[in-house]
Parts: structure tokens; C-alpha cells; sequence
């Protein structure tokens, strides 16, 4: 069983089916969650029968660290091969202050929700492999430990930007999310942790009713429908419209500030016409806008637009009242857009001996 896929209840639960009692799970997520110990082993004010017996029950390590690149902007990306030999990746962002006026030791991680992704964004590489299936909350709680123990910094602020739509993983999400901000679990705020979508509004409306302050990032990258179909298949279903209504709905029960993602892509989404549009949806209820040049993915046909046109986009948003950044995006040396080190991977595999990842 996943040990880091329960609530410290749900422990206390499966504790009893073994004949233990329930506050033996405050106990272990003492260990686990407060002093960062992977093996029962290491739990030394347990009784060593009762050691084995909870390694022989449960599962600490559901992740294997099977590569690493680091980029001249600090920024680390780790790929994990899961317990079926599936693959994701997961990122360690640092702070810039001096463009971002960012705090000095924020250090965020960029987490995967999927393996591969079903919603075929042009712009992204998640997909290019297809989607496999959800991770599981522990799989998704385990990248967060597994980072802090390689990179030996603490992790202050979490982004679900990663491999997949989280929204299509909700309740696995949502478990993972209470673990990680639980007293008794990881203990990071609400205000800390950000998810971000593509566009899935009835599941927007569902997280605005959830009691946690989580923040909410949108995927937008396009602010008209004929634009953002073009990159974004999922705006078929839900187009800007009803995304914008659900922004809308969210933003009241929060009251808080929604962020749109843009990325910029060469000649597709980069026109005037486009940042008037966005400018008049931040407006509405006073979302941020993230705009993000387009980072390279090989395989895929687009590119990034040269620096005076994002700086005239920038410059047209903020005419128009619209609080934007452009966002110099950070590890594009090290392929580090969503999905890149995970399609090379597969690729390596596909000529290698099998279960061999170098």
C-alpha cells in the first residue's frame, strides 16, 4: 500500500486492520513528513518487529531517480521512473528577484499530475508521447520529498504546471494537495500552492468550492476562440466564453487573483489584436497575466517571437490596465518545457535493453 497516498485518518484506519492503534500514525507522519525519513528502518522509536511489519505493509518510495540535468540558470529537472516503469518529470525553479522582485529563498516546484497528457496542446510536449494515467496522490506527494532530499534546499512554493491536466486527476489532487498542506503532512500553506488548467470549467467551479485558499492559474494562450482552438484543442469543448465565466465564478468565492499563462508563440498568438482581447478578460476580475516566450520543443513547428514584439505586447497590455510580466522563462537550456526530458527518454528507451534508462 501507498503510505504517502493516505491521510494521516486513513492510516490510522489501516493501522487498526493490522491490530495496531490509530496514534501510531501520528507517528509515522512524524517521521515521514517531519523529519524527511524514507525506510522504517530509520524510525527508531518503534519497536523493530513493528518496523517490519510496516515495510512489509507499505510503500515510502514510489519514485527512482533515473536522470538529471541542471541549467545554467540554477534551474534542476528530474526524471523518476515510477513502480510500473513509467516515467515523469518534475522541476526545482529558483528565485530571480532582481526581475521578478521574487523573494531570495523562494525555490519552487514544478509537479506532474499524469503520465503524458490526453489534451494535445500544440505548443507542448506532455502529450507528443500520449497520456498513460493518473499518478496516484503519493506519486504526486512523492516528487516534493524526492526533490527537497536530492537538491538538499527547501521547497517553499509548489506549481502544478507540470505532465498533465491536473483538473483531469481531481480527486488524486486534491488528496495529495491536503497531504501536503496537513499539519501533520508537509505543512505548506494554501497561498503557497498554485494549480494551473487548461480550461476544464466544471472542474474550475468544483476547486472554487473546495475550502483551501489554493490559487489558480489558467493556460490561456489565446484569447479568442479561433486563436486558442488552434493551440488548444480543449477550447472546442470549453471555449473562451465559459472559460471566462468560470474564471469569473472562481475569482468571486475567492477573492483572490487568477493568473493566465500566455505563452508567446511566433506569428500564432503574438498580434496586437490578441493582447487588446487578453487585456479586456484581465480585466474583468483583475487577473494577472504571465507572458511567457515560447520555448523550443523539437518535433513541433513553432518558435518564439523576437524581443521587440514581446516587449510590444507586454507594452500594449499594460496601455490598456492590464497588470502583466513578461517572463523570461527559465531552463530553456535544458529542454525543460513539460514533457521534453520524458520524450527523450522514451525515445533512448526504444533502442536500449529493456528497463534500461540512461
Amino acid at each position: 500500500m501507498d503510505f504517502l497516498s493516505l491521510t494521516q485518518d486513513e492510516l490510522g484506519a489501516e493501522l487498526e486492520k493490522l491490530g495496531e492503534p490509530r496514534y501510531r500514525g501520528g507517528q509515522l507522519c512524524s517521521w515521514v513528513y517531519g523529519r524527511r525519513v524514507g525506510e522504517f528502518a530509520g524510525m527508531t522509536n518503534l519497536p523493530a518487529a513493528l518496523r517490519e511489519k510496516f515495510s512489509s505493509r507499505f510503500s515510502l518510495r514510489p519514485l527512482k531517480t533515473v536522470g538529471e540535468t541542471g541549467s545554467k540558470d540554477t534551474t534542476r529537472k528530474f526524471l523518476f521512473q515510477l513502480e510500473d516503469q513509467q516515467l515523469i518529470e518534475t522541476v526545482l525553479i529558483p528565485a530571480s528577484p532582481a526581475l521578478y522582485g521574487e523573494r531570495a529563498d523562494r525555490r519552487t516546484i514544478c509537479i506532474s499530475s499524469q503520465v503524458g497528457c490526453a489534451y494535445g496542446c500544440r505548443f507542448c510536449a506532455s502529450g507528443l508521447d500520449g497520456w498513460k494515467r493518473n499518478l496516484t496522490a503519493g506519486e504526486i506527494v512523492a516528487q516534493f520529498l524526492a526533490v527537497e532530499e536530492i537538491s538538499g534546499e527547501k521547497i517553499n512554493n509548489i506549481v502544478f504546471m507540470g505532465m498533465g491536466e491536473p483538473f483531469a486527476n481531481y480527486d488524486n489532487l486534491l488528496q495529495a494537495i491536503q497531504i501536503i498542506n496537513a499539519p501533520w503532512g508537509i505543512g505548506l500553506g494554501a497561498r503557497h500552492i498554485t494549480v494551473s488548467t487548461s480550461g476544464l470549467v466544471p472542474r474550475i467551479k468544483d476547486f472554487a468550492d473546495q475550502p483551501l485558499q489554493i490559487r489558480l492559474a489558467i493556460s490561456l494562450h489565446g484569447a479568442t476562440d479561433e486563436v486558442r482552438s488552434r493551440i488548444m484543442p480543449v477550447n472546442r469543448k470549453y471555449p473562451v466564453a465559459d472559460l471566462m465565466e468560470a474564471c469569473e465564478y472562481f475569482s468571486a468565492r475567492k477573492k483572490q487573483h487568477i493568473t493566465f499563462e500566455y505563452i508567446l508563440i511566433q506569428g500564432v498568438n503574438d498580434m496586437p489584436e490578441q493582447a487588446y482581447e487578453l487585456a479586456r478578460h484581465a480585466r474583468r476580475f483583475q487577473a494577472k497575466i504571465n507572458l511567457i516566450p515560447y520555448n523550443s520543443v523539437e518535433g513541433l513547428e513553432w518558435e518564439r517571437p523576437d524581443v521587440p514584439t514581446q516587449e510590444r505586447f507586454l507594452g500594449i497590455l499594460h496601455d490598456r490596465g492590464a497588470a502583466a510580466t513578461l517572463r523570461r522563462e527559465k531552463g530553456h537550456d535544458i529542454a525543460a518545457a513539460c514533457g521534453q526530458l520524458r520524450l527523450q527518454a522514451e525515445r533512448k528507451k526504444s533502442f536500449a535493453p529493456e528497463g534500461s534508462v540512461e
